[in-house]
């Protein structure tokens, strides 16, 4: 393996061999499991633009190593009938009635739930290790070579105001300088976790708690000597993160935390047969020191249909009212139609009142809701049409709600998001029309502030308004980033359309979070296990190498 490693990434390949190769049947069957039209139609990825969203190391390991990292969505499905028979595959439709699987050969097989004993998903992707063993070094570095050319044309999208074709680099970007002098890992396994949130503790300038996605919250305390590093809470044997971007994803202080020391956790967990998120209610000891050990209070659940897309956020908006994610938990193209589906809260933003209950609820449902009321829509939506939303903020100066909406294949996108509105998820991809299947006539759709493809990036990790130091040229300026490229992008906008982008800096880590303080620092969670402060003092957002 790592002759072959080593070959690709010293030596050029014949980019027509290697296509042939991937077409080839016989030898590889590459073609059998990979669609490269951007419709994700097959069992494997769609490799549309792959040779944008990855480099060619990655592409050399992702060959070499296929369960290493599995795509969100691709992973592997066991399904054991009550006869006895097991089938394996990639979820492609999951009813009430039962599942459809498609093989790595790309042939469908359906199972009614009367007919399943067990469903399970597996750590092991469908392509099978191995496969450079029937080529030479060259002819594998041949199929790298193709697979770095499949790249997402500029006429393959609608120009747009809010998706420009470049976004041109800052002359000097920002510094991300490492916070704390810990790496935050956990011991190595089967499955790849890491960080997800940072989050300062309210009323202390100096304490952070840091979110590990298996289910640990450590806690972080900055002081004239350096730092010191604690446990706050283990939930590792009730958090669910054994496949997919689930897990511990992220908190919330209550509003009035100082005076009843209240937080909300959102995390997954395996629950009669199937993944769910959950939203509980915890508190801290009476010292602030650590939780409380109190038995938590479950606010909410939600139940997923597949283990993908379960949005994660959760923020107090200005109004007090907690809002919550939920993207539409897959299977890919949301073939059910839950984001547009108001008797869902797949694929929403809810909003709701924790301090009070409704009758049958931990919670109450707020007067001004959207849809409060009406017998065709659940009354927590605050918003809907979303695929996978990866973090929203509120601008503290003008209580705007920014929302990073993860898209499919094509494009990512960022939304402002507003009471009742619908963003499109599937009927549009961001900007792009994406299916008519779920249209429906007299429905309005909201158009994103800004979108990018895949030459910037194919995981949008929402941020923040800078609303820090009011002489900075950053002041208002909008952050997120894109966690596989680890690009961090500025925005400003007018009325909700976009008025720059820029490339501000980069990220030594997986961007997977930012969090923003007290003072109105920023901060960026990289998933192996740094946290840095973003130093805006030697930039210039209005200094730009090209426009």
């Amino acid at each position: 393996m790592d002759a072959y490693r080593r070959f690709a990434n010293t030596h050029e390949g014949d980019v027509t061999r290697g296509g042939r190769l991937f077409a080839d049947e016989q030898k590889l069957a590459c073609s059998k499991c990979h669609s490269i039209d951007g419709h994700a139609s097959k069992a494997g990825p769609d490799l549309y633009a792959v040779g944008d969203k990855f480099g060619r190391r990655d592409l050399v390991d992702a060959v070499l190593l296929p369960s290493a990292t599995i795509s969100p969505g691709y992973g592997t499905i066991v399904v054991e009938t009550k006869a006895g028979a097991e089938y394996q595959g990639i979820l492609k439709q999951a009813t009430d009635g039962g599942v459809q699987l498609m093989g790595a050969d790309g042939k469908l097989t359906s199972v009614t739930k009367a007919e399943i004993k067990e469903q399970k998903g597996s750590s092991i992707s469908l392509m099978p290790e191995g496969l450079q063993l029937g080529l030479s070094l060259q002819e594998f570095t041949d199929l790298i070579e193709y697979l770095t050319t499949l790249q997402q044309p500029d006429s393959a999208l609608v120009s747009n105001k809010g998706m420009p074709l470049v976004m041109p680099e800052l002359a000097k970007p920002i510094t991300a300088r490492p916070f704390f002098s810990h790496n935050l890992t956990l011991p190595p396994s089967r499955v790849q976790t890491g960080l997800t949130a940072v989050h300062q503790v309210p009323g202390f300038s100096n304490i952070f708690l840091v979110l590990h996605q298996k289910g640990m919250i450590w806690k972080m305390e900055k002081n004239v000597t350096g730092e010191e590093k604690s446990v706050f809470a283990d939930l590792t044997n009730e958090v669910f993160s054994e496949r997919g971007p689930n897990g511990l994803l992220d908190m919330a202080f209550h509003p009035k935390f100082r005076e009843n020391r209240k937080y909300y956790l959102k995390y997954q967990v395996f629950e009669d047969g199937k993944v769910a998120t959950i939203i509980v209610e915890k508190q801290f000891g009476g010292d602030f020191k650590a939780d409380s050990g109190l038995q938590p209070r479950r606010v909410l659940k939600i139940v997923s249909v597949a283990e993908d897309h379960s949005g994660g956020c959760l923020q107090f908006g200005p109004d007090g009212f907690l809002y919550i994610v939920m993207g539409d938990t897959g299977p890919h193209n949301d073939p059910n139609g839950h984001a547009q589906n108001l008797g869902l809260l797949l694929g929403k933003i809810l909003r709701i009142d924790v301090d009070h209950n409704d009758e049958g609820k931990a919670y109450a449902i707020p007067t001004d809701n959207p849809f409060r009321g009406r017998s065709d829509a659940r009354p927590e939506i605050w918003a809907y049409g979303f695929r996978n939303p990866w973090r929203f903020s509120f601008d503290r100066a003008t209580g705007d709600l920014w929302l990073a909406d993860v898209g499919q294949d094509r494009v990512e996108e960022v939304d402002m998001v507003h009471r009742g509105e619908n963003y499109g998820w599937n009927v549009y991809e961001a900007f792009e029309p994406f299916s008519n299947q779920f249209r429906k006539e007299g429905r309005n759709y909201s158009v994103p502030v800004f979108a990018y493809k895949r030459k910037y990036g194919n995981s949008i990790t929402g941020g923040y308004v800078y609303r820090g130091d009011k002489k900075s040229s950053f002041y208002g300026v909008y952050l997120c980033g894109d966690y596989t490229s680890k690009r961090i992008f500025g925005l400003t906008q007018e009325n909700g359309v976009l008025k720059t982008a820029r490339q501000i800096g980069t990220l030594p880590q997986g961007l997977v979070s930012f969090n923003d303080d007290e003072a109105g620092n920023i901060y960026a969670v990289g998933y192996e296990g740094m946290v840095y402060l973003l130093d805006f003092t030697t930039a210039r957002y209005d200094t730009a190498k090209q426009d």
